[in-house]
């Protein structure tokens, strides 16, 4: 058996040329609390389903990367609260050690790519941190989106980066930043982040033969595609800013950095908003998996895998 293990399910989706989105598994270890993350891993997989697209959970389980979970898997990784944390840097050590862990948006693209999944379905991508000019903290999530091949949908970089050293490492790195059916950047629980995004689409067509193009370029790399969050879900900009600003410096008086900061930061941003914070941002995932899901049958009806 093979170091990747794609699901019967997947599988056969893939070779009948069905549509497919990956969806990442830190958010049900690292992002919610159990028994949310369960409930909410379940939910994103039937919005998919109910779409068309057959969902690819993506993890590392005894040491083997699985392309798919069925329910008993989906709930052995919930209830594991010390899966290991992977991105790029930690695959292969993972994998050789016989752990199990939960992929990043980084270490899930790479994934979907091995398997042949063109369309990745989160909550928001990790960025430059917010002091990053002398922490150095910047998420290997921006520079898997200029190496693998896998649209990304998502509800732009998490609130609590700093969104426009973000966009610029974006820009250098040459990832296609393309915000949906409006011209700001949305900024996870914001609709508008203060910024313009590079680039427009306003519908799943538009995208798929964006893909298209850049697929006959042989450019390398994938497409960020913000989806603004619904605006029932959305927490005003001006009012998550000041506890963002507060949680931010709670985690620098603890010392807590690297992979620690983003679950420290959504956890106390959750407890500052009295939860409201957890709600919409299950709003918005569930959001983007079933625009992701629409996406992915358009990439199909253009011809793509």
């Amino acid at each position: 058996m093979g170091v990747v293990q794609i699901q019967p399910e997947v599988a056969s989706a893939l070779a009948d040329r069905k549509p497919v989105v990956a969806l990442e598994s830190t958010i049900i270890t690292h992002g919610m609390p159990w028994p949310e993350n369960l409930d909410m891993a379940r939910r994103v997989e039937g919005d998919l389903r109910d779409e068309g697209a057959v969902p690819a959970t993506i993890a590392v389980m005894g040491g083997q990367v699985r392309v798919g979970l069925d329910e008993t898997s989906l709930e052995a990784l919930a209830r594991t609260p010390d899966a290991m944390k992977l991105s790029r840097a930690d695959l292969g050590a993972c994998i050789a050690t016989g752990r199990s862990g939960a992929t990043t948006v980084a270490a899930t693209m790479i994934c979907a790519a091995r398997a042949g999944i063109e369309v990745f379905a989160t909550g928001g991508i990790g960025g430059v941190h917010r002091g990053a000019e002398t922490s150095f903290d910047i998420s290997a999530d921006l520079q898997e989106l200029a190496r693998s091949p896998v649209t990304v949908v998502c509800a732009g970089a998490k609130a609590i980066l700093d969104l426009p050293k973000t966009l610029e490492v974006l820009e250098t790195l040459g990832v296609p930043v393309v915000a949906y059916e409006q011209d700001a950047l949305p900024a996870f629980w914001s609709r508008d982040a203060g910024l313009t995004a590079p680039l427009r689409c306003d519908s799943p067509a538009e995208v798929a033969q964006m893909i298209a193009a850049r697929r006959a370029l042989d450019l390398a790399g994938g497409v960020l595609l913000a989806n603004p969050i619904p605006e029932s879900a959305e927490i005003p900009h001006d009012t998550l800013a000041p506890l963002i600003a507060q949680a931010q410096q709670e985690a620098d008086a603890k010392g807590i950095i690297g992979k620690a900061l983003t679950p420290f930061l959504l956890a106390r941003l959750a407890e500052l908003t009295d939860g409201r914070s957890l709600t919409s941002n299950i709003a918005l995932v569930r959001h983007n998996a079933r625009l992701a899901a629409r996406i992915a049958a358009a990439i199909v009806r253009e011809g793509g895998r």
